[in-house]
């Protein structure tokens, strides 16, 4: 199993713990959010060195750009009549992230929207009043860093993503997998992917997104993953 939490890799040591007490592998990861054209692409990492400086000081950046955008949308939604806690949120936490998706807790916990999927749709998503674009790498830089702390880069659920003609390019950069098996790709993307990884002669990686008991995607953990013959050779290329 690995634990790929965006823009942060905090809970490693302690997901790592588990695993091994429990007779798991353990595969350390992390997701990390790039950007091309105002639009966000994450970017699988696993094998990484979680302790390489350059990385860790990376990750410092990103998660401190997250904080930016998480008080710029709080006060959006003051302007709007939808105020929030936003210091509950950017509280100083110790290598954690803070995101979309804690603000639209925030909002719930407010009263103003009945769950995630609506804060989102009516408040945060994109386009919607309080939205605030990210600002940060491209996904060539992203990669890189993957790379340099010894970790193997894969682009995560490009089903969702949606942009497959900016794959030749990452994979120039130093792209090695795709996120093939993913709990939003049906059977015929799945396969799509699959294809488009073996013809750009890659490998494929896959997850079930899994984001706490109380997200959509809860019902994909662990019966969404990857074949064992496929890890296998994820890892021979570590």
């Amino acid at each position: 199993m690995s634990v790929t939490d965006h823009d942060t890799v905090g809970g490693l040591d302690e997901a790592e713990r588990a695993a091994v007490a429990s007779g798991i592998t353990f595969v350390p990861g992390i997701e990390i959010t790039a950007v091309h054209e105002g639009r966000d692409v994450h970017v699988l990492g696993y094998f990484i060195d979680r302790t390489d400086p350059v990385f860790t000081g990376f990750l410092d950046q990103q998660r401190a750009d997250r904080v930016r955008r998480v008080i710029e949308m709080a006060n959006k939604l003051e302007a709007i009549g939808k105020p929030i806690d936003c210091d509950a949120l950017v509280a100083p936490r110790s290598g954690k992230s803070v995101g979309r998706p804690m603000v639209a807790k925030a909002l719930v916990k407010a009263g103003h929207v009945a769950d995630i999927r609506q804060a989102f749709e009516e408040l945060i998503g994109e386009g919607r009043p309080a939205f605030i674009a990210r600002c940060g790498p491209s996904p060539s830089e992203v990669i890189g860093i993957i790379n340099r702390a010894g970790g193997i880069a894969s682009l995560a659920h490009p089903g969702v993503l949606k942009r497959d003609e900016l794959i030749p390019e990452m994979i120039e950069a130093g792209l090695t997998a795709l996120e093939g098996f993913h709990s939003d790709h049906d059977a015929a993307t799945t396969e799509h992917y699959l294809g488009l990884a073996d013809r750009h002669g890659i490998l494929v990686s896959g997850g079930s997104d899994y984001h706490g008991e109380k997200e959509r995607r809860r019902a994909a953990f662990g019966t969404i993953g990857l074949p064992q013959d496929r890890f296998d050779r994820l890892k021979a290329n570590r």
